[in-house]
C-alpha cells in the first residue's frame, strides 16, 4: 500500500542522500551514492505515478534516468524506461508507451535478463491490445508466459493469463477468457499481491457480466473497488466504479449506473487519464442514447471518438462511431450517418477478422505443443541418459584424444582472446550508444519541460475560460426570460472576445450578442471590462433603454482604458435589445438587428461607431418595435458571415445568411441552433475557424 507515510518516508530518505551529495565535492561522490540517489528518485518517481500524479512521476524518472546514464547502470535504465512507459501507457500515449517499453526490452536482452525480458514482452503485448492489433498481442504475450515459466516467475505468469483472457474476450471467447482469468486469480491470491487481484476480480466482473451472471459480476467488481480504495489506486477506483456501472445498467438500476459514470469521469479527468476518459464517454454516451437522449449522446460519443483516434483505441473508434451513426440517422444526417457506420466497419473488421482469430488460434496451439514437447523430450533424455551410463566406456586412441584436446585447449584460449577483444569493442560502443541516448533524453527532458510550460499555460488559459463562463448567462435563465430562444456561441481559441448578454430590470428584458476587439486572450480580457460595463450601466444607473446604455457602457470602458499609461484602442461592436412583451428597443454598435416576419427580413442598422474610443462620437439611436406572434428576432456577431470555407475557400457572406435563416422559420428555435451549427461546420471544412461566432435567436 502506497500511503503518505511511506512517500515521507522516500522523502525523507531522498532529502539525506541529497544533502550528503550537495556537501561533498563531485569528485569524492563514489558510484554507490550516485546508484543509490537514482533509486531514490525511481522509487520517488513509482510512488507518485501509483497515486495516478503523473508530471510528477515522469520528473523524478527522468532525474534518475540521467544520473543512470551518467554511471551506466543498464538494469536501473532499463527499469526506468520500462516506468516511464508506464506512465505514457496511463496517460492514454500508447505510442511514447511503445517506444520506451521497446527501449526497455533491448537493453535487458543484452544483459540476459529472463525476467525482464518477460515483462517489457507482456508490456508490448499490452499496448498492441489496447491498439487492436490482437495477434501481435497474444504473440508476446505467449513469448513472456513460456519465459515466466521456465524461471517460475508465479507473478509474472498470473499477469500472462490474465492478459491473454484478455484477448479472448476482445475475440468474443468468453468462456477461455474467464478459464484463463480465473487462474491468474488463482495465483494472484496465493502470492498475496493486492492491486493485482484487483485488476483481476474487476476483468472477472467484467466478463460475468458479459455473460449475464449480473450478482456474480457485482460481487467480484465490488471487491476489486474495496481494495483499489484501499491501496489508493486512483486510477483502478476509477475503473472499478465505470465497470459497476455498466452492471447496474443492464440490471435497470439506471440513477445508479449514471451516478457510476460521472464520477468515474470526474476522477479521470481530475488524474489526466485519457484513457480511461475514453470509456467513461463512451459509457455516458451509450446510456444517453438508449434513453433517446440523442443530443446528450452525441456529446459524449464525440469527446470519446476525439480522445480514441489521437491516442489510437480501435474497440472505443469502434463503439463511438457506431453510437454516431444510430445518432446522425435519428436526425436524418445521412451522409454523416454512412460516413460514422463505415468507420464502424472499418474498425470492427480490423479487430475480428478470421486472420486474427486463426493466428491466435494457432499461436495457442503451438505454445501448448512446443510445453508438451518439452516435457516429452526430458523424459527421452533421461531414458537415454540412464542407457549410456550402462555401457562399457571405450579407451581406444586416448593419446589421439589427449592430443585432440591439446589442440581444442590452444583453439579455446585463441577464441578466449578474441572474445575479450569483441567484449571491449562492445561496451565501446555501448558508451557511445548510451552517451546518444543522454543527449536524446536531454533534448526530450527539454521537450517535456516544453510541453509542461504549454500546459501550465493552457491550464491557465482553461481556468480563465471558467471565470468567462461564469459571467456568461446560464442557460436555465436565458430560458426562463426568453423561452422560445437559442445562443450558438462558438469560440475560436478556449477563451473568446465575443460573448453574450442578459439582464432583467423593470419588467424588461435586457439581451445582447456583443464582439470585442480580437480573439482568445486578448479578446477575453477586452470581453471582461465591457461586460462589467453593461451590468454597471443597469445595475448601478438603473437604465433600461438601449442607447443610453450603449452611451453610459462606452463611457464606462473609455475610462477604464484611459488609466493605462499606454493608448489603448480596443472596444466592443454590440446589438442590444430590450423586450418587454410585443415591444422591442434596439441599439447597436456596428452589428445590426435582423426581424423575420412573414418570409421577409427586416433590417435595422446600428450606429457606425463602436463602444470604445472614437473621434467624435454621438450618442446611440434607440429603434422600437411592435411585433407580432411568431416574427423571429436574430442579433449576431461577424464570425459567422466572414467565414471562409465551401470548395472556393470564400467567405459565407451576408446573403447565404439571410438565405439560410429564412429556410429555417417553420423550425423550433433548437432545430434552429444545430442546423445553423451544422451549416456552418460543413461551410468550414478542414479549414481553420477564423473568429469566434455568437448567435442569439428569439421567437415571440
Amino acid at each position: 500500500m502506497m500511503n503518505d507515510s511511506w512517500i515521507d518516508f522516500q522523502y525523507y530518505q531522498y532529502k539525506l542522500i541529497k544533502e550528503h551529495i550537495n556537501s561533498t565535492p563531485p569528485n569524492r561522490i563514489s558510484q554507490t551514492i550516485r546508484k543509490v540517489h537514482a533509486s531514490a528518485l525511481n522509487n520517488l518517481g513509482y510512488n507518485h505515478m501509483n497515486k495516478s500524479q503523473f508530471d510528477l512521476a515522469l520528473k523524478f524518472y527522468r532525474e534518475s534516468l540521467s544520473i543512470a546514464v551518467d554511471i551506466k547502470d543498464y538494469s536501473e535504465i532499463s527499469t526506468l524506461y520500462n516506468n516511464i512507459g508506464m506512465v505514457h501507457r496511463n496517460e492514454g500515449d500508447l505510442p511514447k508507451a511503445l517506444k520506451y517499453y521497446k527501449k526497455a526490452l533491448g537493453i535487458r536482452k543484452n544483459l540476459g535478463d529472463i525476467k525482464g525480458i518477460a515483462l517489457s514482452l507482456n508490456n508490448i503485448g499490452y499496448i498492441y491490445g489496447l491498439q487492436g492489433i490482437l495477434n501481435e498481442a497474444n504473440k508476446y504475450y505467449l513469448y513472456a508466459l513460456k519465459l515466466r515459466e521456465q524461471i517460475n516467475d508465479k507473478s509474472g505468469i498470473a499477469l500472462s493469463l490474465n492478459n491473454i483472457g484478455y484477448i479472448y474476450s476482445m475475440q468474443g471467447e468468453l468462456d477461455k477468457a474467464i478459464e484463463f482469468t480465473e487462474k491468474s486469480l488463482k495465483i494472484r491470491l496465493e502470492i498475496g499481491d493486492k492491486r493485482a487481484q484487483a485488476f483481476a476480480y474487476n476483468s472477472l466482473g467484467s466478463l460475468y457480466s458479459q455473460r449475464g451472471d449480473l450478482e456474480l459480476a457485482k460481487k467480484s467488481i465490488k471487491n476489486s473497488l474495496a481494495i483499489r480504495e484501499k491501496t489508493e489506486d486512483i486510477q483502478g477506483v476509477a475503473h472499478s466504479i465505470n465497470s459497476l456501472g455498466l452492471v447496474y445498467e443492464k440490471q435497470k438500476k439506471f440513477d445508479k449506473a449514471l451516478d457510476c459514470y460521472y464520477r468515474a469521469l470526474k476522477i479521470r479527468e481530475d488524474i489526466g487519464d485519457d484513457y480511461g476518459k475514453v470509456y467513461s464517454c463512451l459509457s455516458i454516451s451509450k446510456f444517453h442514447l438508449t434513453k433517446k437522449d440523442i443530443y446528450t449522446a452525441k456529446e459524449y460519443a464525440k469527446k470519446s471518438l476525439t480522445i480514441a483516434e489521437r491516442i489510437g483505441l480501435p474497440d472505443a473508434i469502434q463503439n463511438s462511431s457506431l453510437i454516431l451513426s444510430e445518432v446522425y440517422e435519428k436526425q436524418g444526417k445521412g451522409l454523416k450517418s454512412l460516413e460514422m457506420y463505415k468507420l464502424y466497419i472499418t474498425m470492427r473488421d480490423s479487430i475480428y477478422n478470421d486472420e486474427n482469430q486463426k493466428s491466435i488460434t494457432q499461436q495457442q496451439a503451438k505454445y501448448e505443443y512446443e510445453k508438451q514437447k518439452a516435457i516429452d523430450d526430458a523424459e527421452h533424455n533421461k531414458l537415454l541418459a540412464i542407457e549410456q551410463e550402462g555401457k562399457k566406456k571405450q579407451k581406444i586412441l586416448t593419446y589421439a584424444i589427449a592430443g585432440g584436446l591439446g589442440l581444442v585447449v590452444v583453439f579455446l584460449l585463441f577464441v578466449f582472446n578474441r572474445l575479450q577483444v569483441t567484449k571491449k569493442q562492445k561496451l565501446v560502443i555501448e558508451e557511445q550508444k548510451l552517451e546518444v541516448e543522454k543527449q536524446k533524453e536531454e533534448v526530450e527532458i527539454a521537450h517535456s519541460e516544453l510541453e509542461e510550460k504549454n500546459k501550465e499555460i493552457t491550464d491557465s488559459i482553461n481556468y480563465a475560460k471558467r471565470i468567462q463562463n461564469a459571467i456568461l448567462p446560464p442557460a436555465k435563465v436565458v430560458k426562463e426570460y426568453l423561452k422560445e430562444s437559442f445562443i450558438l456561441y462558438k469560440p475560436k481559441d478556449i477563451v473568446a472576445g465575443d460573448f453574450y448578454w442578459l439582464e432583467q430590470k423593470d419588467g424588461k428584458v435586457l439581451f445582447a450578442a456583443a464582439d470585442c476587439t480580437g480573439h482568445g486572450v486578448p479578446g477575453a480580457m477586452v470581453s471582461v471590462v465591457c461586460n462589467n460595463a453593461l451590468n454597471r450601466s443597469v445595475r448601478e444607473h438603473g437604465l433600461t433603454d438601449p442607447g443610453k446604455i450603449l452611451d453610459k457602457t462606452r463611457e464606462i470602458v473609455v475610462a477604464e482604458f484611459e488609466k493605462s499609461d499606454e493608448e489603448v484602442q480596443d472596444g466592443m461592436d454590440i446589438a442590444l435589445c430590450s423586450l418587454e412583451g410585443n415591444k422591442l428597443h434596439y441599439a447597436g454598435a456596428h452589428n445590426p438587428l435582423w426581424i423575420i416576419r412573414s418570409g421577409e427580413i427586416i433590417e435595422t442598422k446600428a450606429n457606425k461607431q463602436p463602444i470604445g474610443k472614437f473621434d467624435n462620437p454621438l450618442p446611440y439611436t434607440t429603434h422600437t418595435f411592435d411585433l407580432q406572434k411568431g416574427d423571429a428576432i436574430y442579433i449576431f456577431s461577424d464570425g459567422y458571415v466572414d467565414q471562409f470555407g465551401g470548395q472556393k475557400g470564400k467567405k459565407f457572406k451576408t446573403r447565404a445568411y439571410r438565405k439560410l435563416l429564412l429556410s429555417i422559420q417553420d423550425r423550433h428555435m433548437e432545430d434552429q441552433k444545430i442546423i445553423i451549427d451544422d451549416s456552418f461546420e460543413t461551410w468550414k471544412g478542414n479549414l481553420e475557424q477564423i473568429d469566434d461566432v455568437c448567435v442569439i435567436g428569439v421567437r415571440i
